[in-house]
């Protein structure tokens, strides 16, 4: 169905036609303010603040022209110029708005304004606002660029665009060692991924003679087993890294360094979403190839697992919710591994993932307000009282993120989860396990930081946020309650021309064996929480010898695997090769140098001034050639 989508998507008109200032207005908002410099620190927060509102409408007036189109005519190519011309190859710009892609923009853009209208709050007091709000804008740009692209190569542009911002972003406050370490971390890691990008690209257009969108899904079909296969993995290579899915997860939890409205974009609305994207996108491509599919399945159920894992060992709060992200975004590529039966489903939880993670990553960051920068949940306790705004929206999120019935992870967390089990029973198994896990560590979360008894020192002082950071929070904790019911019975059929999907029946109550199962593993996970959490809480971590907890407080060790799988070889493999440079390479370029050096020395003594030895040599010279042409005659 996507391949009739694309192929059918009719040449942009009227408004249509202006798609490209969803990606222009941020652009320029960002350049402008990095020109201007100090000039716009006054009011560059409120420009850069009205860039993605301006894209936000923009987004909604394309999304009402959409709904009133009938379902052939929805999809519309923007073209916009040629970018070059070499032999064979022909690479043009151009954007697709089509039903996937408009609603990435809208969760880009809708959740995108609200994080930068509480940053106006959050950053207040940060000499450098006016940057950060620059960094923001080319963030959503470029976001904005990777899920309009009709074509793989300029995705590829807004997929750097991306690696780009979050390196500005997380490493904002590079005064401080780990944030400066953190960014490089994230930069690097995702420089693996996007390997595994650049070599897809580099097939597509061996194989098709272009990377857009409609030749890429045309020629799918013709693609052999073995190169269906190592593209799909590829793309999943790169999938991994933008969207931190095991084994390239490492950077994730260090990126908590960054400001939290950052953490809030990166793990809500752009950066993590992208390699979900790149996958549903490229359904036709896995379409060819049950091996890369199955890839996608077990990367994502390993990734939901050990994220809630981690989720469930830390005692900072970013960081429990960090673990939260990675575990979702598994959630979702399951759902995108198990093929046309769950590509919605995929797409449906990243959305009500964007409301309900910003919903609590600002939500962090206001109890972090009110708490002086402490991130530590076991200096909380009691603040439900004393934060009774950031409380409520929070328990929003919390509601929505374990799937309590009617809220927006109720219907596409179970919906997933269904899927899981229908196509393979391991598959399902493990999701279930992971929604209890999730319920017991996001349970944890709330009575370690809203309940119990106070556990602050005497000099901090909770107190709730500025209007400009608990707006948002408001907007967003309705969205968390509500997104679910207003998109169940609808996406489904809105995504299946770009997806594939096969629509399902799903009624806004729907309690099905799976779904009551998933109810009652819950519910089991919120139970332990509370009564493991409930009582006295230390203020320091206590120290444990169990293995799972040392595990989880570790990261799963990621760091110190990829030290000794890939840093140390790397490094030796470098030394390897710097010592076969300078031993051989520089040992046969220095050796013919010191030859003709001696040789230049020995001839050289001939020159001593004499003119009885020239006339000597010159003398036997004649000779010898006499000599040589005597004899030759002779033979």
């Amino acid at each position: 169905m996507q391949l009739l989508e694309i192929v059918n998507a009719v040449p942009a008109s009227g408004l249509f036609s202006l798609a490209w200032l969803l990606i222009a207005i941020p652009l320029a908002s960002a350049a402008l303010l990095l020109v201007l410099g100090r000039y716009s620190d006054k009011w560059g927060h409120i420009l850069a603040t009205a860039a993605p509102l301006a894209s936000f409408t923009i987004g909604l007036v394309l999304f009402g022209q959409m709904l009133s189109a009938d379902e052939g005519s929805r999809a519309a190519s923007v073209p916009l110029f040629e970018w070059l011309s070499t032999g064979n190859w022909t690479i043009e710009v151009g954007l697709l708005v089509d039903q996937l892609s408009i609603l990435f923009v809208l969760l880009i853009t809708g959740v995108g304004s609200l994080i930068h209208i509480y940053s106006i709050g959050y950053m207040a007091h940060d000499d450098r606002r006016r940057r950060f709000f620059a960094y923001l804008n080319l963030f959503i740009a470029a976001m904005l660029l990777l899920v309009l692209a009709d074509n793989y190569l300029v995705l590829f542009v807004g997929w750097e665009g991306v690696g780009l911002a979050s390196y500005l972003l997380i490493s904002f406050w590079q005064h401080r060692p780990s944030a400066a370490a953190a960014g490089q971390k994230a930069f690097v890691v995702n420089r693996v991924g996007d390997l595994g990008m650049a070599m897809a690209i580099f097939t597509m257009l061996a194989w098709f003679g272009s990377s857009s969108f409609s030749d890429v899904n045309a020629g799918a079909a013709e693609l052999t087993p073995f190169w269906a296969t190592l593209l799909g993995l590829l793309l999943l290579l790169g999938a991994c890294g933008k969207s931190a899915q095991v084994p390239l997860q490492s950077w994730l939890l260090d990126a908590m360094e960054g400001p939290t409205p950052v953490s809030a974009l990166i793990h809500a609305a752009t950066m993590v979403t992208a390699g979900v994207y790149l996958v549903v996108r490229s359904n036709a491509i896995y379409a060819q190839s049950e091996i890369a599919l199955t890839a996608v399945a077990i990367v994502g159920t390993v990734t939901l697992l050990a994220g809630a894992w981690i989720g469930s060992s830390k005692d900072d709060i970013k960081k429990v919710l960090a673990g939260s992200t990675m575990s979702q975004i598994g959630y979702m590529m399951l759902a995108a591994g198990l093929g046309p039966v769950g590509a919605a489903f995929a797409i449906f939880h990243l959305i009500t993932h964007g409301f309900f993670k910003a919903n609590m990553f600002l939500g962090a960051g206001s109890v972090m307000h009110g708490m002086d920068d402490d991130v530590d949940m076991r200096h909380y306790g009691g603040l439900s009282k004393a934060m009774r705004v950031t409380f409520i929206t929070f328990a929003a999120g919390y509601l929505a993120i374990i799937g309590f019935p009617f809220t927006a992870g109720f219907y596409s967390k179970d919906h997933i989860i269904e899927a899981a089990f229908d196509q393979n029973t391991v598959l399902g198994v493990l999701a279930l396990i992971g929604a209890g896990v999730t319920a017991y560590y996001m349970t944890r979360l709330m009575v370690m930081t809203f309940f119990g008894k106070k556990r602050w020192a005497d000099d901090v002082h909770p107190h709730e946020s500025p209007l400009v950071m608990t707006v948002p929070l408001i907007i967003l904790a309705i969205a968390s309650l509500g997104a679910g019911l207003a998109m169940n019975g609808w996406i489904q059929g809105w995504l299946a021309p770009p997806t594939g999907h096969e629509v399902h029946d799903t009624p806004l109550v729907h309690f099905t064996t799976i779904g009551l199962l998933t109810l009652a593993v819950v519910i089991v996970g919120v139970l332990v929480g509370w009564f493991l959490h409930r009582g006295e809480i230390p203020r320091n971590e206590p120290t444990t010898k169990n293995p799972l907890v040392l595990a989880g407080r570790a990261d799963l060790y990621g760091d110190a695997l990829n030290e000794h799988a890939i840093i140390r070889p790397t490094r030796g493999l470098s030394k390897g090769v710097a010592a076969i440079d300078r031993g051989v390479v520089d040992g046969l370029t220095m050796g013919s140098a010191s030859l003709a050096g001696g040789l230049s020395a020995w001839l050289r003594t001939a020159q001593n001034g004499y003119v009885r030895t020239y006339g000597l040599t010159l003398v036997i010279g004649i000779v010898a050639l006499a000599a040589i042409v005597f004899f030759g005659q002779l033979v």
